[in-house]
């Protein structure tokens, strides 16, 4: 119990100090300076979590640097994988009780957390969230949707192989909710009218997964395997989304679905294209910033592509890097003005139909 108090406390205390700043910017750049603080404070030792807290510490950097260059969507991005990340960690090292009390112990914690994380789901679903962009909006939804899922792996986890192993889905968990729920303490002036009805994103979700499930096929599916299990996790979460009437984190899942299916076969960029790319970038996010309507969930994925192509610390982009910000511009962006038209009839070609339970980890 001692444990689990320990991460609900990390969450509150986060929450707590952003409610008390007067704007989003400096809601968000205490968030960010509150979560450093408590990685100083708790440090993780344990060497399986190296990489997990290299991770977190180099996040935090960049969210904030996005949240001084006034890139405040890529920075709440940011602060939420380090959430995640974080308070799964924590969770997972801060295992004294389950490994004196076993699976016991364990699904008394769980049974606990299931509680707070369904209160919160709850709550989520009755906002309004009439005061804010669509970007945030589109990424608590997104975390939202992603925190029961995780909790259910982790009960699974526990079971299936020994309680530990759940741990770390059970922080996840926590840490996706507490992003919700602090995005939706945001303080935002000046909104801009949404540019189009949110909506079922659901004949483009089927049409993607088709070709999804086309691409997958040797040699593609055994070099690439890793780009395809972030591929389809991302869109099983949108399809998870949409249903739900999340329309604004499956609209932010699908875009990043797009995005993952292009870089399959995204080609390298010369140095004539990176300079090119540069400026089309700058072009079109100033064009975004001057528009009267929101286009936030647009601007964010621009952010991400700037952040890709010009590091914080001054080092060179990869390869890869300088593909996903072209990807973004040509791949991204037109089908986030394609997904914004009245959606099209879902294709039937059977009436009969066959289900198919699969067991999976969550988000993988």
């Amino acid at each position: 119990m001692k444990n689990l108090i320990s991460v609900l406390f990390i969450a509150a205390s986060l929450t707590a100090a952003a409610i008390a700043a007067d704007s989003a910017a400096s809601q968000i750049k205490s968030a960010i300076s509150h979560l450093r603080q408590s990685v100083q404070d708790r440090p993780i030792a344990d060497k399986d979590f190296a990489s997990v807290v290299n991770t977190v510490n180099e996040d935090l950097k960049a969210a904030a640097a996005a949240a001084n260059n006034g890139q405040l969507y890529l920075a709440l991005e940011k602060l939420g994988q380090v959430q995640d990340l974080w308070q799964g960690a924590r969770r997972a090292t801060d295992k004294a009780d389950i490994e004196k009390g076993g699976l016991t112990a364990f699904q008394s914690e769980w049974a606990k957390a299931s509680v707070q994380l369904t209160a919160l789901d709850k709550d989520a679903r009755a906002l309004t969230w009439n005061n804010s962009p669509l970007a945030v909006r589109a990424l608590a939804e997104a975390a939202q949707g992603r925190a029961i899922p995780l909790l259910e792996g982790a009960q699974g986890f526990a079971v299936a192989t020994k309680p530990m192993d759940g741990l770390f889905y059970m922080g996840q968990a926590a840490g996706e909710a507490d992003f919700a729920k602090f995005c939706a303490t945001l303080k935002f002036t000046g909104i801009k009218p949404a540019a189009f009805p949110l909506r079922s994103l659901l004949p483009e979700l089927h049409a993607l997964q088709e070709k999804t499930n086309a691409a997958f096929q040797p040699p593609q599916s055994i070099q690439l395997h890793s780009r395809f299990i972030a591929l389809n996790s991302t869109l099983k979460l949108a399809q998870e989304l949409d249903p739900s009437r999340f329309y604004a984190g499956a609209m932010f899942a699908y875009l990043e679905a797009v995005r993952h299916y292009a870089m399959l076969t995204a080609k390298p960029l010369d140095t004539s294209a990176q300079s090119e790319l540069k400026q089309s970038l700058a072009a079109k996010s100033k064009e975004l910033a001057a528009s009267p309507n929101d286009e936030s969930i647009a601007q964010l994925f621009l952010q991400r592509a700037d952040s890709y192509i010009t590091h914080f610390d001054g080092s060179a982009p990869s390869a890869d890097e300088w593909r996903g910000a072209r990807v973004i511009l040509d791949q991204v962006l037109p089908a986030y003005y394609e997904a914004q038209k009245p959606a099209a009839p879902l294709q039937q070609t059977s009436t009969k139909t066959v289900e198919i339970r699969l067991v999976r980890w969550p988000y993988t």
